[in-house]
């Protein structure tokens, strides 16, 4: 059997294998529209300037082409200590005209299981890189739908990277609309029969809820540095306004993360009052029935009470007579609860 091995052709020129090259993509913005594909090996050649945007993209990269990167892109060692650390507290770093965020943006299912996922933006002129350890379908969606041709290279590095960091605030939008699903379903189960199965997904839901807040809670510090006037204070005004939007947007999203704790409460409020509901149903059909069998036994009580009465003469009639009148009883007291409605 013949067995092929890998054709070193298919490396690229700067001796990079298949993994390497998919895990570092870039692409040129040219405000003029001759947006282009470069290669990660020859991101040196690159030539920016004030109408040119260049975003390397990284994904859980090699040491060696993080250090290709940084040398081409002649970025401050810094910001490579602090991507190479293994922290995910969201941080907002400054060097010189360098400047890095990490943030963690979420991934779940209905609201529930819950990750995060570590994104780091390096910003230098005319320049950005992002780095995150697994795909992050967001940065792919605008990796491919800008390939085709954008105005991005009209943005200036901050103002890209305030477009990035929206979109990171969008995973948490679309985390707290999959939340409220699951509290409609959870809803929809209470207000039916199916209150006690309803209670594991009413505490998975409370503790989804917290973890979502610690998760989005301290990316305060960063959001309100970065619209600060002394952050980038000879920028230009529109970076400044982008960042000022950003924060704006960052609070709309924390009160929507706030809102999901509410919406738990609300349903857990919904569970207690369905389930009184229930309980008060099941005393008033257990009152109705201790009625009932005390009137019964009322009746039998006077019936053997030791005294002479014609009634008692009438041996085995005068017996059934009581049972036949004990039980129309019984009947026409149910009859009458039922058209009542009380069970």
């Amino acid at each position: 059997m013949h067995t092929s091995e890998q054709d070193p052709r298919n490396d690229s020129m700067d001796g990079s294998t298949a993994d390497e090259r998919n895990s570092c993509r870039a692409r040129l913005f040219d405000a003029r529209g001759r947006d282009a594909a470069v290669a990660c090996g020859d991101l040196a050649a690159v030539e920016l300037s004030d109408h040119r945007l260049l975003w390397v993209d990284l994904t859980n990269p090699s040491p060696s082409r993080l250090d290709e990167v940084w040398k081409a892109l002649a970025l401050p060692l810094a910001a490579k200590a602090e991507v190479g650390s293994a922290r995910t507290t969201p941080c907002l770093r400054k060097a010189g005209e360098v400047f890095w965020v990490r943030v963690v943006a979420v991934s779940g299912n209905d609201g529930l299981a819950l990750r995060g996922r570590v994104l780091t933006l390096v910003a230098t002129r005319n320049a950005v890189v992002s780095m995150h350890d697994d795909p992050l379908p967001f940065v792919d969606a605008l990796f491919d739908r800008e390939a085709a041709g954008s105005d991005i290279g009209a943005l200036s590095a901050e103002s890209f990277v305030a477009s990035l960091l929206d979109w990171h605030l969008v995973t948490y939008f679309d985390t707290v609309a999959d939340f409220e699903i699951a509290i409609e379903r959870l809803e929809v189960g209470i207000l039916t029969e199916r209150q006690r199965e309803s209670l594991p997904e009413l505490r998975r839901l409370r503790k989804a809820a917290s973890r979502l807040r610690r998760m989005l809670a301290p990316h305060r510090a960063v959001f309100s540095a970065l619209s600060r006037p002394d952050f980038r204070p000879r920028e230009a005004a529109e970076a400044d306004a982008h960042f000022a939007a950003l924060d704006t947007r960052y609070e709309r999203a924390m009160d929507m993360v706030e809102n999901t704790r509410d919406l738990v409460v609300g349903s857990f409020e919904l569970f207690t009052s369905q389930i009184a509901l229930q309980t008060n149903d099941s005393m008033r059909l257990l009152s109705f029935i201790a009625v009932v069998v005390g009137l019964l036994a009322v009746i039998a009580g006077i019936l053997g009470m030791n005294f002479d009465a014609p009634l008692f003469e009438t041996q085995a009639a005068g017996f059934w007579t009581a049972v036949g009148a004990m039980a129309l009883l019984a009947t026409t007291a149910i009859a009458l609860a039922r058209h009542r409605g009380w069970f």
